[in-house]
């Protein structure tokens, strides 16, 4: 199930979407560590688009709309700060490999941001891969109270209207939980997975 990369070693962009495409994808153990290895989980983390659960007081912070909603404008931003250390977090799984590899899928329109901006400053985000019409949830980061909540709604909110079928979360969190997150063996989320992916892809 885990097969590390050499260090300095770059993950091939085309071994990367047919990974995500067989369910597949990568980690590393810290930021600092020069490797990556496969992940397969038996248990698949996923949140249902038509059973998104907002929290009461989240919608009262979403019609509030202390943030500025952005999509793609700044994945730098948005992958230094899912990878950048927090209190009770010191490291983190995003190595260079990782930010790399991400940036690369940026570049070609299979990778995607959505961006809480405040007088000007990032202050949260989340990013993902998308195929077909899956997004694959990959890391969120927050430094003001409920910006990388408000940017999961707003990224639902867009996966309905652009008719994406799948939101992947990997694996399922006490807070994913409070949206509606669940647990689906593997077999049924590659069942999900392959009927999302055959026909016509979604346009993030």
């Amino acid at each position: 199930m885990s097969r590390p990369f050499a260090p300095g070693f770059t993950i091939p962009t085309d071994l990367l979407l047919r990974a995500y495409a067989a369910g597949v994808f990568p980690m590393a153990e810290n930021a600092g560590d020069p490797e990556i290895f496969w992940v397969r989980p038996e248990m698949r983390g996923i949140l249902p688009l038509d059973d998104f659960h907002i929290p009461r007081s989240l919608a009262k912070t979403v019609r509030r709309a202390p943030f500025e909603i952005r999509f793609d404008t700044d994945f730098e931003a948005v992958i230094t700060g899912c990878g950048a250390a927090r209190p009770g977090r010191p490291n983190t799984w995003i190595n260079l490999p990782i930010r790399a590899a991400y940036a690369r899928l940026f570049a070609i329109g299979h990778c995607h941001t959505v961006e809480a901006w405040k007088d000007g400053e990032l202050v949260g985000g989340l990013y993902g891969v998308t195929l077909g019409r899956v997004f694959f949830g990959e890391s969120m980061f927050s430094v003001e109270r409920d910006a990388s909540k408000v940017c999961l709604v707003a990224l639902v909110e867009r996966l309905r209207d652009k008719g994406f079928d799948l939101l992947d979360t990997q694996f399922t969190t006490e807070h994913l939980k409070r949206f509606g997150a669940v647990d689906v063996p593997r077999r049924k989320y590659e069942t999900m997975l392959e009927k999302a992916l055959d026909g016509e892809p979604a346009t993030f």
